[in-house]
C-alpha cells in the first residue's frame, strides 16, 4: 500500500479545493480511494481478531465520503482535506462505542476511538458509570499500552462546572463534565509512508479497546 500516493493528492486537492481541478485529477482521486479502501479491508480484518462486535462488516460501507456537505458551513470548499473510516458494531455509525481512522497530510493523520456527542441518556448513563466505577477507568488510562498511545479524552467540548446531581469535589468531577467520551493518537507522514503503518494502527487500535467496552458496558 503506497500511503504517498493518498497524501500527496490530498495535500494537492488542499491547495485547489474546487470541482475544476477535481475533474482534472479524477482518476488520481480513484487511485487514492481504491488504495485507502484496500488498506480499511486489511485493517478491519486485523481489528476483528481483537473485537469480535466488528464481525460481518463490509469495509466499503464504513468509508466516508470525500464531498462536504456544504448546506450550513459557511467554508464552500467541496472537498475534504483528509480520507476518514469508522468501525463499530453499528457499521460506521459512532451511536455505539467504536474506532475512527483518518489520513490527512501534515501530520494529522489518527485513531480515534469512544463516543462522539452521545444522545443525552447515554452521556447520563456514562457520568453513572464514572461515578460508580471510575477507578476501573483510571486504571484503564493508567495502562502502559494504553497511556503510550492515549494521554486523556478530548475536552474542547465541555460543561463549566459539574453536572447537577454530582459534587463538585467529585474525584473524577472533569470526566463526568464531558459531553464526548473520544481519546485519539495522531501519526506523522512518516510513520504513514512507513511499510510497518498497518501492524502501528492495529496496536493502537487493540490498546484502546478496554475504553469501548468500558463505554459498552455503561449503555447497556
Amino acid at each position: 500500500m503506497d500511503f504517498e500516493i493518498i497524501l500527496k493528492f490530498l495535500k494537492d486537492l488542499a491547495k485547489h479545493n474546487d470541482r475544476t481541478w477535481f475533474e482534472k485529477n479524477k482518476s488520481r482521486y480513484n487511485a487514492a480511494k481504491e488504495g485507502f479502501e484496500f488498506f480499511v479491508a486489511a485493517l478491519l480484518e486485523e481489528m476483528i481478531k481483537f473485537d469480535d462486535s466488528l464481525l460481518g462488516l463490509n469495509p466499503k460501507k464504513l468509508t466516508f465520503r470525500i464531498y462536504r456537505d456544504v448546506r450550513f458551513s459557511k467554508d464552500k470548499s467541496p472537498y475534504k482535506k483528509n480520507m476518514s473510516a469508522a468501525f463499530s458494531s453499528a457499521g460506521k455509525g459512532l451511536a455505539v462505542p467504536g474506532y475512527y481512522f483518518h489520513i490527512e497530510p501534515g501530520n494529522k493523520s489518527m485513531v480515534g476511538a469512544g463516543m462522539f456527542m452521545p444522545v443525552p441518556e447515554n452521556v447520563a448513563k456514562i457520568r453513572e458509570e464514572i461515578d460508580y466505577n471510575g477507578d476501573k477507568l483510571q486504571k484503564i488510562f493508567k495502562d502502559k499500552k494504553f497511556n503510550t498511545n492515549f494521554a486523556s479524552f478530548w475536552d474542547e467540548d465541555k460543561l463549566k462546572t459539574a453536572p447537577k446531581g454530582y459534587a463538585k469535589d467529585h474525584p473524577h468531577v472533569e470526566w463526568l463534565k464531558l459531553k464526548s467520551f473520544i481519546v485519539t493518537h495522531t501519526f506523522k507522514d512518516s510513520e504513514v509512508t512507513d511499510k510497518k503503518f498497518l501492524k502501528k494502527v492495529t496496536a493502537v487500535m487493540k490498546s484502546v479497546k478496554p475504553l469501548n467496552d468500558f463505554l459498552k458496558e455503561a449503555i447497556s
